[in-house]
């Protein structure tokens, strides 16, 4: 196939879009090659740039970061490449930096389809079709080639002629997308086996934004998306992903792994209806806002529900990020609209966990069931919630979270929460996480105490999901809860809680669109503020004693604690239990 070689300065305008289809960071690997005598070929594939090895030397001659075989083939060498995924092929980037005097000469390749993963194809395989004729490369550059279009490869071969080095070899493309066959399964729409993709980063000066969809946590800040550091006020950041198709949204992770100096102080994001691949030209006000600014904190997942996304589908999501700094990842959750311009109703009994048909593997820590809003003349079902893993980011406007952390760079405020070392060195003690308040009047006779509540389980229905049908609030005082395992010598004492809380209205009730759920685990206390409306402690799976910190006028009344039974005439709030 006739190819159209591509000028180094142009590669963002040509494949800025586009997917490393060959990346390790997908699971491209080399499975086989003809020869690897002075250097393997292994290296064709990493993700940073070659570095040079120039004196150095190993047993069987000098050292290369790229692929080199042995001198004088009579034919050609070849290296046969599994991409990462299934894909549309647009063009290839073959580097021989480094290689001068030693370099390939000329290079073509070959692609095929090969259904089963379990068997790699042969360097003969009858199916193996040219999609780039032979060209020639020069020394020591990088080499961009551009080629029509074509879909459903999972297999290259790479060929060189006679022999000799190439340092990095890239493979461009789209990602032929997996979808979990149920529309009403929610799962990761930007990710890059969904076929998200980023397609436009304001800054990328230390690490590309295409990182942010890809799977997994990487393995350090070289693998997300970090922009240079700002002196100018006022100043922020923005990726915009184009979604891999257009959906219904429930809720993000923003992830700050491996950033710990250098996370952004806070971030928000919007999301558009667009027919444009990269709608970076339409005005901010045609963007809706689904998670105001929020602050952000180092090296961990933030999970956040978001705002405004009833019954609309969107196919971008801008990430805002300010006023600089690196992200590792970010993930929109939700469900494929299927065409549709407004959110279907769906039957009751419909919106179970679909598993995709195929890369299993892939999907499965992303997909969860779908969040539903049911209604029906007889038995009217409520909005429903994800309970969202406790972060203190997300639960800062409700309360404060209480917890050790194992790495002292990841605590919230780092700035500012002071951290020593106790017990002649054999405990760190993480100060005031949060503190101690009341507004009784001096009269009433208030007083701060510790106590003891021992919470059985809750009986979630089949699906994961539970009824909210009241919220409590105490106008006077703030109150902690913390877990201490199952007492009474349980074996088995839980592990999780539901924390469900909202703001409080313009009519001072609760305000239920305000509300949230988060999961909190056995290591986590919390912190309801004062005049937080909240639910009790809801318990999961096994029994939970938590101890509580309040202050109380006697032993308790109604100064201290006001409950609302909640309207269930259009059905209640229901959370959703995430897998």
């Amino acid at each position: 196939m006739e190819a159209n070689r591509i000028p180094l300065d142009q590669f963002a305008s040509v494949f800025g879009t586009a997917i490393e289809l060959s990346s390790v960071a997908l699971g491209g690997n080399v499975v086989s090659c003809s020869d690897e005598f002075f250097a393997e070929a292994y290296h064709l594939l990493l993700v940073e740039p070659a570095p040079s090895l120039k004196g150095k030397f190993g047993p069987n001659g000098a050292l290369y970061s790229g692929w080199e075989t042995r001198r004088h083939n009579p034919a050609y060498d070849w290296c046969i490449i599994k991409l990462g995924t299934t894909g549309t092929i647009l063009g290839f980037d073959i580097d021989t930096t480094h290689f001068n005097g030693n370099e390939a000469p000329e290079v073509s390749v070959d692609a095929l389809y090969q259904h089963d993963d379990h068997t790699s194809p042969s360097s003969d395989d009858s199916n193996w079709s040219e999609i780039l004729q032979k060209v020639s490369l020069g020394p020591s550059s990088r080499h961009l080639f551009k080629i029509n279009a074509t879909k459903g490869f999972n297999y290259v071969k790479l060929n060189m002629y006679p022999d000799g080095g190439i340092a990095r070899f890239r493979v461009y493309g789209l990602v032929s997308p997996v979808f979990p066959a149920d529309l009403s399964a929610q799962f990761d729409l930007a990710q890059v086996f969904s076929g998200g993709r980023v397609v436009f980063t304001s800054d990328q000066h230390f690490s590309v934004g295409s990182n942010l969809i890809l799977p997994g946590r990487g393995k350090d800040m070289g693998d997300g998306w970090e922009t240079k550091r700002s002196r100018q006020k006022g100043h922020k950041d923005w990726a915009i992903i184009k979604l891999g198709d257009a959906g219904y949204l429930s809720h993000s992770e923003i992830d700050t792994a491996h950033f710990k100096g250098n996370f952004p102080e806070s971030c928000e994001l919007h999301a558009l209806t667009s027919e444009e691949l990269n709608p970076a030209s339409v005005p901010q006000e045609e963007w809706s806002l689904v998670l105001p600014r929020t602050k952000l904190g180092p090296h961990r997942q933030h999970h956040f529900q978001l705002h405004n996304v009833d019954g609309r589908a969107f196919t971008h999501v801008k990430l805002t990020i300010y006023p600089d700094g690196g992200i590792k990842r970010i993930r929109i959750f939700g469900r494929r609209s299927g065409g549709d311009i407004t959110a279907p109703v769906l039957q009751d009994g419909e919106g179970e966990r679909a598993v995709a048909n195929t890369r299993e593997a892939d999907m499965a820590s992303t997909t969860i069931p779908a969040a539903r809003n049911l209604q029906s003349a007889t038995n009217p079902i409520g909005p429903v919630i994800p309970a969202l893993p406790l972060t203190p980011e997300a639960f800062a406007p409700f309360g404060q979270v209480v917890q050790a952390y194992s790495d002292l760079t990841a605590v919230p405020s780092p700035r500012t929460t002071r951290i020593t070392g106790a017990n002649q060195g054999t405990a760190v003690k993480f100060h005031k996480l949060a503190l101690l308040e009341s507004s009784y009047s001096t009269d009433a006779g208030a007083t701060a105490g510790i106590s003891m509540y021992r919470c059985k389980p809750i009986d979630v229905a089949a699906g994961g999901q539970w009824e909210i049908k009241l919220l409590e609030r105490h106008p006077c005082t703030n109150q902690a809860f913390i877990p201490m395992g199952g007492g009474d010598g349980l074996d088995n004492p839980g592990q999780a809680y539901l924390v469900i809380v909202a703001q409080n209205g313009a009519d001072d009730k609760p305000d239920l669109k305000s509300m949230r759920a988060f999961t909190a685990t056995a290591g986590q206390g919390i912190v309801y503020n004062t005049g937080i409306w909240h639910h009790p402690m809801a318990v999961i799976d096994k029994t939970i004693d938590f101890a509580c910190v309040e202050t109380q006028v006697g032993d308790g009344d109604k100064l201290d604690c006001e409950i609302v039974s909640l309207d269930d005439s259009a059905g209640f709030y229901r959370v959703q239990l995430l897998n």
